[in-house]
C-alpha cells in the first residue's frame, strides 16, 4: 500500500488564492508577441507533455516543470528589463513563491498527519472493518464514492481525494483494475462534491471571497455535482466486480494514540477554517499551529508508545478492538516512535510538481497570456460557451490562475452563469488525470497504476457527467440567468 502524498484540502486548496496575483502586474503589458513569451510558452508545454508521459519515460514529473519554472522566469526577467520594467519581474515572482509557500506548509501538515495516521495503523484498522463487513468490491466502490462527494464539501477535494484513495488501495490490494476504478471515483466524486462548497475548492473559495455569489447561493450546484459524479460511477460500477477482498493475512495492530492523531487532525482542520474565517488568517497558519499539536503530542509518544496486541479472538474477521493493557509492551529505544521520520514521507514528487506548476502559470501569466485568452473567451464566442470552455481548459491548465483570470475581467455575468463557471472550473478537472490537485496528489500515492492514460480510458464518461450536470444547471437553476 503506497500512502505517501497527504491530504488536505478542504482547507489546503485555500491556500492558493494568491497565485493569480502575478497576472495582475501583467494585465498592464502584454509581451506575449515576443521572442521571450512564445520561447516560454514552448517551454512550458514541452514540460507538460513530459509530465503526461511520466508513466512510459519513468520520468518523475516535478522535474521537468521545475527546468521549465526557472527558463520561464528568467525569460520574464530578460523580457521586462527590455520594456524597461525593471524590478517588476521580483515583484511578480515573489507572489508566485508566496503562494507556493503556503500551499507547501499547508500540504506538508497534511501529509505529516496522513503518514502518522498510517504509520499508527488508522488506515489498516479502516480496511480490516470494510473487510470484515462483508462488503464487495462493488460496495465498496459506491461507499468511497459517497464518502468522497460529502467529505470534499467540508475538507476539501484534495484532501478527501487523497483519503479515500488510500481505502481503495488497501482494499484492492494486488487488484490493480479495482485500484484504478476506485481511485478515478474517487477523484471525480471529490472534484464534484468540492464545486457546491465555498471551501470545497480553491476557485469557489476565490468566487465566494470576491463577493460573486454568497454562501446559500453555492448550494444550487449540489445536485448538478451530483449528476457530475453519478453518471460516471454508474457506468464504471458495470465493471467491477462483486468479489470480496482479499482477506488479511496478518493481524492489524493498532499503534498508543492513533485515535487521538484523527482527533488532533479533526482539530487541527477546524482551526485552518476558523483562522480563515473567523480571523481572515491565511489557513495555512491554522495548518502549522496542528502540526504544532502534533509534534507535542509525538514528543508524550516518544516516552510512553507502545504496540496494542491482538489476541486471538480479536484477530477473527469480525473485529479488531484491541484493549488488553496487560498485552501491550513497550519498544526499544532505537524504535520509538519520531515525528520527523513521517514528516521525511511526505510526497515530495508532488510538493515539488506543484512549485513548478506554480510558477510555471505565474511566469505564463506575466507575459499577459492569461488576461488575453479570456478576453478572447468572453469577447467572443459568449457567456456559455466561454464558460464551458473553462472547465475543459481545467482539465489542461490549473484552474486557478483561469478561474482569477475570469474574476480580474468581472465580466457582465448573471448569478446563473457565474454558477456555470464555478461548475465547469470544479469538475473540468476530472476529464484528465492532471486537471486537478486531487487527480495529481492520487497518481502519486498509486504510482504506476493510477496513470494518466489508465484516467484517460474513462474520460468519455466522465464527459458525458460534464456535459449532464451542466444541462441539470440549466433546468434547474433557469431563473438564475
Amino acid at each position: 500500500m503506497r500512502l505517501r502524498s497527504a491530504l488536505l484540502c478542504g482547507a489546503a486548496l485555500l491556500c492558493a488564492a494568491p497565485a493569480a496575483l502575478a497576472s495582475e502586474a501583467a494585465a498592464s503589458v502584454s509581451l506575449i508577441n515576443t521572442w521571450a513569451g512564445y520561447t516560454a510558452l514552448a517551454a512550458f508545454v514541452l514540460a507538460y507533455l513530459l509530465v503526461i508521459v511520466e508513466d512510459v519515460i519513468h520520468l518523475r514529473k516535478s522535474k521537468p516543470v521545475m527546468v521549465a519554472a526557472g527558463i520561464i522566469w528568467a525569460l520574464v526577467g530578460i523580457a521586462y528589463l527590455q520594456a524597461g520594467l525593471k524590478g517588476d519581474a521580483e515583484a511578480a515572482i515573489k507572489h508566485s513563491l508566496l503562494e507556493f509557500g503556503e500551499l507547501f506548509l499547508f500540504l506538508l501538515a497534511a501529509m505529516t498527519y496522513i503518514n502518522t495516521m498510517e504509520e499508527r495503523g488508522v488506515f489498516d484498522a479502516l480496511r480490516s472493518w470494510l473487510v470484515s463487513r462483508g462488503f464487495s468490491l462493488r460496495t465498496i466502490f459506491w461507499l468511497t464514492g459517497v464518502l468522497s462527494f460529502f467529505l470534499s464539501a467540508v475538507a476539501d477535494n484534495l484532501t478527501t481525494a487523497l483519503l479515500m484513495s488510500t481505502v481503495v488501495i488497501a482494499v484492492g490490494g494486488t487488484n490493480s483494475r479495482f485500484i484504478v476504478i476506485g481511485c478515478i471515483n474517487v477523484v471525480v466524486a471529490a472534484n464534484a462534491g468540492g464545486a457546491f462548497s465555498p471551501f470545497g475548492d480553491l476557485t469557489t473559495l476565490m468566487v465566494w471571497q470576491k463577493g460573486v455569489l454568497s454562501f446559500v447561493e453555492f448550494f444550487d450546484l449540489f445536485i448538478p455535482s451530483l449528476i457530475n459524479w453519478l453518471i460516471p460511477a454508474f457506468i464504471m460500477s458495470l465493471t467491477v466486480e462483486k468479489l470480496k477482498p482479499e482477506p488479511l493475512k496478518e493481524a492489524v495492530v493498532i499503534k498508543m494514540g492513533a485515535w487521538i492523531v484523527v482527533g488532533l487532525f479533526i482539530l487541527t482542520i477546524c482551526i485552518a477554517v476558523a483562522m480563515h474565517s473567523l480571523l481572515h488568517l491565511p489557513p495555512v497558519i491554522g495548518m502549522t499551529t496542528g502540526l504544532g499539536l502534533l509534534n507535542l503530542y509525538a514528543y508524550y509518544l516518544a516516552f510512553h508508545d507502545h504496540v496494542e496486541i491482538p489476541t486471538a479472538e480479536s484477530q477473527g474477521p469480525d473485529h479488531i478492538h484491541l484493549d488488553n493493557e496487560e498485552e501491550q509492551f513497550e519498544p526499544p529505544a532505537g524504535q520509538r516512535f519520531d515525528i520527523y521520520k513521517q514528516v521525511e514521507r511526505a510526497e515530495w514528487d508532488t510538493l515539488m510538481f506543484f512549485y513548478g506548476i506554480i510558477l510555471c502559470v505565474g511566469g505564463l501569466a506575466s507575459f499577459g497570456y492569461l488576461t488575453v485568452g479570456s478576453e478572447w473567451l468572453y469577447g467572443g464566442l459568449g457567456d456559455t460557451t466561454a464558460n464551458v470552455l473553462i472547465g475543459i481548459i481545467s482539465a489542461i491548465v490549473d484552474n486557478v490562475p483561469v478561474m482569477f483570470a475570469v474574476l480580474t475581467m468581472m465580466p457582465e455575468l448573471s448569478h446563473g452563469q457565474w454558477l456555470l463557471v464555478t461548475l465547469t472550473a470544479g469538475v473540468g478537472g476530472s476529464l484528465l488525470s492532471v486537471g486537478s490537485a486531487a487527480g495529481v496528489a492520487v497518481m502519486g500515492q498509486a504510482r504506476g497504476v493510477y496513470t494518466f492514460f489508465a484516467h484517460l480510458k474513462w474520460t468519455w464518461a466522465i464527459g458525458l457527467g460534464y456535459a449532464a450536470s451542466i444541462w441539470a444547471h440549466f433546468l434547474i437553476n433557469k431563473s438564475l440567468f
